[in-house]
């Protein structure tokens, strides 16, 4: 049933329409819908879904990249993903300009390749900062110099070694830089009409930005595309076991060397005579040879203790250990 015309929207409708206003014959105009093309030569394999499970993988990967890329540039480096997009491979290949940089990433056990797009900028901010410069792109774009390239391909090294860890609620995955590739003519490695997702992240390393692509082909991720979506993703993360991590923990800080130091005593002594001392010469401390000595682990005192020797060392026995800072 329509909505019941009140008495006033009838006296004003009778108005119009005895003025000349209002048309009972005219037909309304339509309202204008936006209409998107799709093409079903070409149809999009990855869904809406798919792709908001990459932008959580990769905000992973984003992370990581910020703590592992001030280690090498000795600079503040912030990574950004900006969206995922699904498109063919052929329009990602046209978006490319010379030069470029194109790592090639062996994703397996998957097979096929997942590529790495660096700006240029990028690159020769990189290797500027590497060198010891201030970390700052060329006025003027060039080829990369075969050294430029050796010194880009370890930071290459260390972005694929980064993609394991985001991989491991969906696929354990050992993935190895093949090589770079620097003319864009020359990055068919996929068929031109393959879908693929495109990852685009901003990386700022300290007042230069530049866009890093991650090029993910859709038969490289098809025996586990079940997997790409949130569900799954969160439901992995949940009961992910954390005994293996607290264990590296474990085992990382029982190799750390910390300092260790047994106090004897303390004196006071002028600069003259600390000047002039001579072997032989005899301090007074402010202890006794029977009283228990201070032990501190770095700036801490963590026990008491009693003088000795072992084996032809000097040693101190532990008698008391104190919990308290």
């Amino acid at each position: 049933m329509g909505d019941v015309l009140s008495q006033g929207e009838i006296d004003n409708l009778l108005s119009a329409l005895s003025s000349g206003e209002f048309d009972p014959d005219e037909e309304p105009e339509a309202a204008s819908v936006t209409v998107k093309d799709y093409d079903f030569a070409r149809p999009s394999k990855f869904s809406k879904e798919h792709l908001r499970t990459l932008v959580f993988i990769f905000e992973h990967y984003a992370r990581l990249l910020s703590t592992h890329f001030p280690v090498y540039l000795r600079k503040n480096v912030q990574v950004e993903v900006m969206h995922s997009e699904a498109v063919t491979y052929q329009e990602f290949s046209n978006s490319m300009s010379n030069p470029v940089l194109l790592g090639l990433i062996n994703f397996h056990p998957l097979e096929g390749n997942v590529i790495l797009e660096l700006s240029s900028s990028l690159g020769f901010a990189i290797v500027d900062r590497m060198l010891g410069g201030g970390g700052y792109p060329l006025e003027k774009q060039r080829e990369f110099t075969e050294i430029e390239l050796i010194i880009l391909e370890r930071i290459m090294v260390t972005c694929t070694n980064l993609l394991i860890e985001p991989w491991q609620s969906v696929q354990v995955v050992s993935p190895t830089l093949e090589r770079i590739e620097t003319n864009s003519q020359f990055a068919q490695f996929v068929s031109p009409s393959e879908m693929t997702s495109i990852v685009t992240m901003n990386i700022k390393i300290g007042n230069v930005e530049g866009l890093m692509n991650v090029c993910i082909p859709y038969t490289v991720v098809e025996p586990v595309i079940e997997k790409l979506n949130t569900k799954y993703w969160y439901s992995t993360i949940q009961v992910k076991d954390d005994s293996m991590y607290h264990e590296i923990m474990e085992q990382s800080i029982a190799k750390a060397k910390i300092p260790i130091r047994a106090i004897l005593g303390r004196s006071v002594i002028s600069v003259n005579d600390f000047m002039y001392l001579q072997p032989g010469d005899i301090i007074k401390l402010d202890t006794r040879v029977e009283e228990d000595l201070d032990v501190f682990v770095g700036n801490l005192k963590k026990f008491s203790a009693l003088s000795g020797s072992y084996q032809d060392y000097n040693a101190v026995k532990i008698k008391k250990v104190y919990r308290e800072e």
